[in-house]
């Protein structure tokens, strides 16, 4: 039940990007923007893709608890943000890259993969077949890393930006991804 509501969002999510207009007002790109606001809003969605894509995997496993709720914490705040990020680009006059979202992965390009923190096609397909207590510390460990990754590129933006929403997102993204490290950590050691 939860991969249909998954994929009726993603779905949602991928006509947003693909042109439509995004319905948050934090979508809106009116104001100064630079080269580094446009790189981290190209390399944050497909950083962000693939985090959806992690979280994907979890709907036919079971999770404890407190696993199944940061899973769902990853998603609430993930897929918005993406819309928020695509309405940028897309006023700025720039493309929206591809995000695979509801495919694969595998078809992200060679520069998505050298982000921090990017998971290579060989990690997705091996957390693709664990299973049971094996999947989820794998999951654990490869979200922990996908975050500080993204936390990484969220520092660039905070150093370089100059996009005020941008700048904004990027210090959210760092507050709220450096908590959810804390409470993996905490999960891993438990």
């Amino acid at each position: 039940m939860r991969t249909l509501a998954t994929a009726i969002a993603v779905l949602a999510l991928t006509l947003t990007a693909c042109g439509g207009q995004g319905t948050d007002s934090d979508s809106s790109s009116s104001g100064p923007y630079n080269d580094a606001d446009v790189a981290f809003a190209t390399d944050m969605i497909p950083h962000h893709a693939q985090a959806l894509a992690m979280v994907d995997t979890t709907w036919t496993q079971e999770l404890d608890p407190e696993v199944a709720k940061l899973r769902d914490d990853i998603l609430d705040a993930q897929q918005p943000e993406v819309e928020t990020m695509a309405g940028w680009l897309e006023g700025w006059g720039k493309p929206v890259p591809e995000t695979g979202l509801g495919h694969d992965m595998g078809d992200m390009s060679d520069h998505s993969m050298n982000m921090p923190g990017m998971m290579s096609d060989e990690e997705m397909a091996s957390l693709k077949k664990a299973h049971g207590a094996a999947f989820q510390r794998m999951w654990l460990e490869m979200m922990r890393d996908h975050h500080q990754g993204a936390v990484t590129m969220a520092e660039d933006e905070i150093d370089k930006g100059k996009f005020p929403k941008a700048v904004a997102l990027a210090q959210s993204i760092v507050k709220g991804q450096t908590a959810e490290i804390q409470r993996i950590e905490q999960l891993l050691e438990s």
